[in-house]
């Protein structure tokens, strides 16, 4: 009985190690720990906290790219960076909006480039797969995929629009994950093949150094859309 109850409590001693091991990214308060990308403070009118979540506020008819991104957005970034981590995170969008996550970011090679705003990176898309037309383009466009580079399997489920979903990123060394709803919709190998291939056919083929691997922000992105973020958190991983 006596080795069966230290038994137990090591294991509630672990469990709850590794629970610290996660940092917080968002208060659920305030924007405390992100800025501007290229800016000191988070752009007014852009961004705000409701209800526990990070709002990005519709921002209507603004002059856009030829991606659809605001020519004058507003991506923001983690004032921390990190390298090899599991980001968990909870997003919901309105109707027929459009956004994304994006990680392993470089602010200076993002800010040398049009739009000097957006940020250049890894994107987790998310995004209204029924009503935006981004969806059109291909699967590796819809929510859930890694940006016009890799389109999420089978085991994808979203929930309706309105509606919270769970995401979680990993990236460790050059290995990557995407999950959606408990369900694991993306794995890749940046030095495999597969994504050499993938990456000389993105929109992204052109930006030299793009999917180096780097000590990176966190981005949450303005694509003029109403969408929400909650109950962002990451914890550090050791490289492979």
């Amino acid at each position: 009985m006596y080795a069966r109850s230290l038994f137990s409590v090591a294991i509630l001693l672990a469990s709850l190690a590794a629970a610290t091991d996660w940092r917080e990214l968002f208060d659920g308060k305030t924007l405390s720990g992100w800025r501007g990308l290229g800016r000191s403070d988070v752009p007014a009118g852009h961004w705000a906290v409701e209800d526990g979540a990070i709002r990005k506020i519709e921002t209507g008819s603004v002059a856009l790219i030829a991606d659809g991104q605001p020519v004058e957005g507003g991506d923001i970034i983690s004032l921390a960076t990190f390298e090899h981590f599991e980001l968990s995170f909870e997003w919901k969008v309105a109707p027929g909006a459009n956004s994304g996550i994006k990680y392993n970011v470089s602010e200076r090679m993002s800010t040398e480039a049009a739009p000097e705003t957006a940020a250049l990176g890894f994107e987790y898309q998310v995004l209204d797969d029924e009503r935006h037309p981004d969806a059109l383009n291909g699967p590796n466009r819809t929510a859930g995929a890694l940006y016009d580079l890799i389109e999420p399997n089978e085991s994808k489920h979203l929930r309706p629009v309105g509606q919270f979903n769970s995401g979680r990123i990993v990236l460790r060394g050059s290995h990557g994950e995407h999950w959606l709803n408990g369900e694991k919709v993306i794995e890749f190998d940046l030095s495999s093949e597969d994504f050499r291939k993938r990456l000389e056919k993105s929109k992204y083929a052109p930006v030299a150094g793009f999917a180096d691997r780097r000590v990176g922000h966190i981005v949450l992105q303005d694509h003029t859309d109403d969408v929400w973020f909650r109950n962002v958190r990451i914890r550090e991983l050791e490289e492979k």
